[in-house]
């Protein structure tokens, strides 16, 4: 008699990412569910700490990533691809602004790229949503 053994933890994991690839996530739940789990891990940390900063923030999905929205302003989001994860100010200045903070990981104009085994640094995740959080405060009193 052959007797099949399942680690039912990976085939859940392993049926939540099929399940995601077929639809858009409308949640950042569904959207981490899409991923690695080291990715996954790595993105709860982020989100953990977006969170810790900036408690009102609103979680959605834009642009297919994972994002929070404060004031009804694109605060920051997050996302992970085939070979990194990634960390969206939502806009350009901000990377610019902690370029020397940032040596050692690979940033574009308005993107901050890190492998899941090596995260962005708690600290400076918290310095760059204070920046945001700050940023939007400033445009918003620019408008008024």
């Amino acid at each position: 008699m052959l007797r099949l053994v399942f680690d039912t933890a990976a085939l859940q994991d392993q049926l939540m990412h099929i399940a995601s690839m077929n639809s858009k996530p409308k949640t950042i739940d569904e959207y981490l569910a899409g991923v690695s789990a080291d990715q996954r891990a790595a993105l709860e940390t982020l989100r953990r700490t977006i969170r810790a900063v900036a408690p009102t923030a609103e979680e959605c999905i834009s642009y297919g990533l994972a994002a929070f929205r404060l004031n009804g302003r694109p605060l920051v989001a997050f996302g992970a691809s085939a070979n990194h994860c990634a960390f969206y100010p939502m806009n350009s200045t901000t990377v610019k602004a902690f370029q020397k903070q940032l040596k050692g990981f690979e940033t574009s104009k308005g993107t901050i790229r890190f492998q899941a085994d090596k995260p962005l640094p708690v600290a400076l995740v918290r310095k760059l949503v204070k920046a945001r959080i700050a940023e939007n405060e400033g445009r918003a009193k620019k408008l008024e």
